[in-house]
């Protein structure tokens, strides 16, 4: 993706994150190296994203079109097809600042004129559809108002950044790096995103940071199979 478009789309990303970011290490199925050149890891589902996607496929909240649930506390992605069958899954980077919500008007800022605290990659259901950006490049907008897309790693990123051993670090601490968008390896999106979302879009849930679910989600109803009362949260 070239320079133009990821400074218009707010797409670049910072060098370091941000002090004092708790620790968080990301739940492996199996756990082979995270630095090969093209590594093999499956991540597994922590219980909020198991609780909303099984949500999700229990009310067709997605309308019968893919969906993803990124998993802002582990730095990861899982990706579903419209039946809520699991495709896979993927580390991701985030943006710098923990928070949940978008500042008012900042998609039509300068990246100059954000500030650490507005980097944040906001919480919700977001209908998420390719459209075009500068440079005449289609990229996928999870909201296009705030400026937050889903995309690869640059491939002119600064190799001083160190983008993608962060991306496949074992912690996802220093995944937090972005002013706000999610990037995942590029493979994963060429191969099992892209030609999900391409022709209809789909719906991205992204989970939140401090927030409760049931606020983020108000429709969110999981039942005890066992009693059938609802989680207080």
């Amino acid at each position: 993706m070239i320079t133009m478009l990821m400074a218009l789309a707010g797409l670049v990303l910072t060098g370091a994150a941000p002090s004092g970011t708790a620790k968080h290490s990301r739940p492996l199925v199996s756990a082979p190296s995270r630095r090969v050149a093209t590594p093999k890891v499956e991540l597994a589902q922590s219980a909020e994203v198991r609780r909303v996607s099984d949500w999700i496929a229990a009310s067709d909240d997605n309308g019968a079109l893919p969906y993803i649930v990124i998993d802002k506390k582990n730095a990861a992605l899982f990706l579903f097809d419209a039946k809520g069958q699991a495709l896979g899954n993927a580390p991701v980077l985030i943006g710098v600042a923990v928070g949940d919500e978008a500042t008012p008007g900042i998609g039509s800022k300068n990246l100059a004129e954000i500030g650490p605290a507005e980097k944040t990659t906001p919480a919700g259901r977001f209908l998420a559809r390719y459209g075009w950006a500068a440079g005449r490049q289609r990229v996928l907008w999870i909201d296009y108002a705030t400026s937050v897309a889903l995309h690869p790693i640059p491939p002119g990123a600064n190799p001083k950044e160190r983008r993608r051993q962060r991306m496949l670090s074992p912690t996802s601490d220093d995944n937090r790096i972005t002013f706000g968008c999610v990037n995942l390896p590029a493979a994963f999106y060429d191969k099992s995103v892209r030609p999900l979302f391409l022709k209809k879009g789909g719906y991205v849930y992204i989970l939140p940071d401090t927030k409760p679910l049931e606020t983020v989600f108000p429709q969110l109803w999981v039942r005890s199979p066992a009693s059938g009362a609802a989680p207080s949260g």
